[in-house]
């Protein structure tokens, strides 16, 4: 299968050579069977042309596997699904604080804690075997934009100051672990040189390789609600204002899809879309 040479356009400006490897890799990822993403892919490239925006080649392979099934589709847009999130950062500290929840921590969010110089407020605190963790989200609407070494330079310096009353308080019955940045986007190289010499843990998209958020959603089946092809985004703001950000939520809580009026059949589609994401 001939690779064509054609430059594309990223989302940040950048122009790069078209990979048949890379949309073939995102669309495994959907869990489509290999005919179909080979299908897809060659549909793809003979339809490419110079100068055409990664966000095109993304539409028209998502359009292609929601047209064979809707599961697949849902899989493909998780990462659009998390900007859908936006445009503030509020729901993506919710989504993170859901994801430590189903991975047996007690969390709580907007949490107001002292420092030695100044009170911090922090946006997820995870508790879990007498350890304390807190994790800062930096949440980017924009794709282009990625996680520089700006953002843990000054979470490292709130968490020192956070750290030293806990140590020197001696009030805390537990123990403060390593602090947490969690980001949509990906870190920058220095970003990661920092967090890793600072002893901080850092969450991307696609970074640690493997732990990744895109691969705890995949491992656990914590896809969030935005990830689904049957309600309309009126639908998904209601549930997300009510709290409800995990396709997991939403099964437990079904009642909300009565409070929004929808009809019997499409709710019985909707949950059944719903419940095979659910299911690592």
């Amino acid at each position: 299968m001939k690779e064509p040479n054609i430059e594309v356009q990223k989302s940040s400006g950048e122009k790069v050579l078209f990979s048949m490897d890379k949309l073939r890799s995102s669309l495994k990822h959907s869990g489509a069977s290999h005919e179909l993403v080979e299908d897809i892919v060659m549909k793809v490239r003979d339809e490419i042309y110079p100068g055409i925006t990664t966000n095109e080649i993304y539409n028209r392979a998502y359009a292609l596997l929601k047209k064979s099934k809707s599961i697949f589709a849902s899989k493909y847009k998780l990462k659009k699904a998390i900007y859908e999130l936006g445009p503030t950062g509020f729901p993506f500290e919710r989504f993170v604080a859901a994801i430590l929840k189903y991975s047996g921590y007690q969390v709580e969010v907007g949490v107001f804690l002292e420092g030695h110089c100044v009170t911090h407020e922090v946006d997820v605190l995870a508790e879990k075997n007498e350890s304390t963790t807190i994790i800062e989200c930096k949440f980017h609407s924009d794709k282009g934009l990625n996680c520089n070494v700006k953002i843990p330079l000054y979470i490292h310096s709130r968490y020192n100051d956070i750290k030293e009353h806990w140590i020197n308080g001696k009030r805390e019955k537990n123990t403060l672990e390593k602090g947490w940045v969690v980001t949509n986007t990906r870190f920058t190289h220095d970003a990661i040189k920092y967090g890793v010499c600072a002893n901080l843990y850092l969450l991307s998209w696609d970074y640690p390789k493997n732990e990744g958020l895109k691969d705890r959603i995949d491992r656990l089946g914590l896809y969030p609600i935005t990830v689904s092809t049957l309600l309309s985004n009126r639908e998904k703001q209601f549930l997300l204002s009510r709290d409800v950000v995990l396709c997991r939520q939403l099964k437990k809580d079904k009642f909300f899809l009565d409070h929004l009026g929808i009809s019997t059949n499409r709710k019985s589609k909707i949950l059944d879309e719903i419940g095979q994401l659910c299911n690592p």
